[in-house]
């Protein structure tokens, strides 16, 4: 690759220009966006980010479970194209940078690219992945796991949100039609740009962060039962209380997870009480664990530490108490070539950096199982996200975008497949 491509730069204004122009489409009075996949308010980026990369000279198809896919043609159609992206849709108070940097970025990436006239060898493919958040239907990165077998389509589709509204309702109701099978797209390499969502290139002052992998993930469904009796006339003795059990339980977690430290950890997101009433004493309650770490062999002891300090807390309170995994990723190392690839490229373009593993789940980590892959970090303000007060600097957003250009474009320029 000549010196005139490795001097390339996006342009970081439109960059800016085109995030503030999509954070209008469920943008929210705190200055977030509330943007559920597959609400109104996705189907106008949707429709927006078609429009623009069709501009852009790219051809968009759309897989059956909404995942727009946009082409940049290359010399040799022959080879796989080397993939970007990331996602559009939000969480309900969510930020204007978490997936929508990865996706637009890519687009200002392709948009450098016209206005040097490059062409490359490979083709370049951009993509909105469906429902990367999960706030409105689970799974979480539902569609790119499909895209590499893991759900099958029948599956994802029967997923209905809390008002009964089922994947494929919401993709009829925004009137998007399949023109391809979803896992029919070829893909050769994918590499994603993302804020970090968390606080540590903000503290270290590193503008990026190259990601060697995701950890692993375990989310739970528990419960505690007790039995319901009069608040008034039950002494405490002898009292079944399903609550209190239920701060023992999230007091062990808390003591479980520093145990396996430093990179483990664990949070108890929800807590329903069955039947709350002012004066009953709780017989029931539900709750949700999502327990996380770089290593399976740390997961796997963590869940048998786990059960035997619920089962503990269940024998010596008289309670039952439940625990069932109910989705487990293991940890997902990206390929080693092209993060060394991601490194080295921060360090032509004099950007500071470090090697990371990333906290969230994110589409590169299923894409991870079936091609080379690898991610770019950008810091985020205090390392807040999924949140309205999420931030990114214009100069971090226009540093992770050339990053992102350079990687891409060696590897689409090269004269063999990745």
């Amino acid at each position: 690759m000549g010196t005139a491509r490795h001097n390339l730069r996006v342009d970081g204004a439109r960059l800016w220009s085109t995030l503030m122009e999509t954070a209008a489409f469920g943008g929210t009075p705190a200055g977030g966006i509330n943007r559920l996949t597959l609400s109104l308010e996705d189907g106008q980026v949707r429709d927006w980010f078609r429009n623009a990369c069709e501009a852009a000279g790219l051809t968009v198809g759309t897989d059956e479970l909404g995942t727009q896919f946009a082409l940049r043609p290359g010399r040799d159609m022959s080879r796989r194209p080397i993939a970007t992206g990331s996602h559009l849709d939000t969480q309900p108070t969510g930020g204007r940078f978490d997936g929508i940097l990865g996706t637009l970025a890519g687009l200002e990436m392709v948009r450098t690219l016209n206005d040097a006239g490059i062409e490359t060898e490979a083709p370049i493919l951009l993509v909105n992945w469906t429902n990367e958040e999960g706030s409105r239907y689970a799974p979480a990165t539902m569609a790119s796991a499909a895209h590499v077998g893991t759900f099958t389509v029948a599956d994802i589709l029967a997923r209905a949100d809390a008002d009964g509204t089922t994947v494929a309702e919401a993709l009829a109701r925004l009137g998007i039609v399949a023109t391809e099978p979803t896992g029919s797209r070829a893909i050769g390499a994918f590499v994603e740009l993302h804020i970090e969502q968390g606080p540590i290139l903000e503290a270290e002052q590193k503008t990026i962060g190259v990601v060697e992998g995701g950890q692993g993930i375990i989310w739970f469904d528990g419960t505690v039962t007790g039995f319901e009796s009069h608040a008034g006339t039950t002494p405490m003795p002898r009292r079944r209380d399903a609550l209190t059990g239920l701060a023992e339980v999230a007091l062990a977690v808390e003591r479980i997870a520093h145990a396996h430290g430093p990179s483990a950890v664990a949070t108890m997101g929800e807590a329903v009480i069955g039947a709350p009433s002012r004066n009953v004493i709780p017989g029931r309650v539900r709750f949700t664990l999502d327990v996380r770490d770089p290593h399976a062999a740390t997961l796997d002891a963590i869940d048998t530490d786990l059960r035997a300090a619920l089962a503990e807390i269940a024998a010596r309170r008289n309670l039952a108490i439940t625990l069932d995994a109910v989705w487990r990723q293991e940890p997902v190392p990206f390929d080693p070539r092209l993060v060394a690839l991601v490194e080295r490229g921060a360090e032509s373009l004099g950007l500071p950096h470090r090697r990371m593993v990333s906290g969230a789940s994110h589409d590169a980590c299923n894409l991870a199982l079936r091609v080379p892959t690898a991610m770019i970090f950008v810091p985020c303000k205090d390392g807040i996200s999924h949140n309205e007060s999420e931030s990114a600097t214009q100069a971090d957003c226009t540093a992770g975008a050339d990053l992102l250009l350079q990687t891409v474009l060696t590897l689409a320029s090269s004269p063999a497949a990745p």
